[in-house]
């Protein structure tokens, strides 16, 4: 019988220095919030990462060496084992490049493929540092709002394709699973996706850190995709989101074009990216080799969590509208029945509540109506959270 772990525990994030729970980040980013916040903001999770992750690092920790690393043999094989036990991918090292964390990557990946002033396209609403990441690299960035009925999302196409062919983008940024949304995309989406960056010459960037927890339904990576449209194909993902290790800054592209890997690997030596985190290594062994049936727990932890949420909204806040979430643990939810924006519901309930929410506003664009949640936390918080948001949903309904 396996090991039952206990996603009731919460980990004492004072420890390692949350950004989420710090009061005096949080006072100067909300004034006014209450002194006993909840934060629901930030996407990463309050739960300690599984057993078999700590023990690694606390063995590195207790040997006492923490000097020069290398991407070796068991990292590679650690990742090629997964992406093929978990996905279904078959990876070959050489595709395998080394990164210190997503968006440090997209700034690389823009500075190798695109010169000043060329033009990224995005699907928004979409994860902010897509954006800024552009925007801090001298690019333009073109907004191709995703289709919103019925509580979902879809891609348009034929926007999509217009764009192409009038600005003639250098990158096409897709998030799959979507964030924010948690929309997975079947291989059909994805495959007419990439057939137009493919007609356009432009590459086709896929972000896939938000695989590991699947709430419904099934991933597709886009390494399914038929091989000649690898030609232009850049995977990014890591084992952040799904262990809880965004603080290790450790992560992966896989680039099965040698001219695109070449080009990006030069980018990353350019920028002195050589080698891996010692800690991050480590722990991204441990999560792959070791941690598979902790994943498995903790994602049935999360949707029965988001089952939870959903019928709590469905039944005490019936003007909220809680997007489908198929795969992360942030769900999505439509605040324009409520006839107040993202920005002013995120302001109420950081005070009247104390609840810190995701304002959609900051997804690039197309999120006004919005506000992200985080299910990352003990039921009991996620509990305490709704009904406070409850009780002054009701109160903003009577002014």
């Amino acid at each position: 019988m396996s090991e039952q772990y206990d996603f009731d525990i919460m980990a004492d994030r004072s420890i390692d220095h949350a950004r989420k729970w710090d009061p005096e980040l949080i006072a100067k980013k909300y004034p006014g919030v209450r002194k006993d916040f909840i934060p629901m903001w930030i996407a990463d999770m309050d739960f300690p990462t599984s057993p078999a992750i700590r023990k690694a690092l606390v063995q590195l920790s207790d040997n006492g060496a923490y000097g020069y690393t290398y991407a070796h043999s068991r990292f590679y094989e650690a990742i090629i084992n997964w992406q093929k036990r978990r996905h279904g991918n078959e990876v070959r090292r050489e595709w395998i490049i080394n990164s210190y964390g997503t968006v440090p990557t997209i700034h690389y990946l823009y500075q190798a493929f695109c010169q000043a002033n060329d033009y990224v396209i995005l699907n928004t609403p979409v994860y902010d540092p897509f954006g800024y990441a552009a925007e801090n690299n001298g690019l333009r960035v073109l907004r191709t709002p995703l289709i919103y009925r019925d509580q979902r999302y879809s891609i348009d196409y034929d926007l999509l394709e217009e764009q192409m062919e009038r600005y003639h983008p250098r990158v096409h940024l897709f998030c799959s699973p979507h964030n924010p949304g948690g929309r997975i995309w079947s291989l059909e989406e994805i495959q007419h996706s990439a057939e137009i960056c493919h007609k356009h010459n432009c590459l086709f960037v896929v972000d896939e850190v938000h695989s590991e927890h699947i709430i419904s339904g099934e991933f597709i990576s886009a390494l399914h995709l038929p091989a000649h449209l690898w030609d232009n194909l850049v995977v990014l993902t890591s084992p952040n989101k799904g262990f809880n290790l965004g603080g290790l800054k450790t992560s992966y592209a896989i680039v099965p074009n040698a001219s695109i890997r070449d080009r990006l690997a030069h980018r990353f030596e350019m920028n002195s990216i050589t080698s891996p985190n010692v800690f991050g290594s480590a722990a991204l062994i441990a999560a792959y080799d070791e941690s598979e049936e902790w994943l498995d727990q903790i994602t049935d932890y999360l949707r029965e969590s988001y089952t939870y949420m959903s019928d709590f909204i469905t039944k005490k806040m019936p003007s909220w509208k809680l997007m489908t979430m198929e795969a992360s643990y942030l769900p999505w939810v439509d605040i324009a029945d409520t006839g107040y924006t993202a920005t002013e519901i995120t302001t109420y309930m950081s005070r009247e509540a104390g609840v810190i929410v995701g304002d959609g506003t900051y997804y690039v664009d197309n999120g006004a109506q919005f506000i992200r949640l985080n299910l990352g936390m003990p039921r009991k918080l996620v509990t305490e959270s709704m009904e406070r948001m409850a009780q002054c949903q009701l109160a903003m309904q009577i002014r």
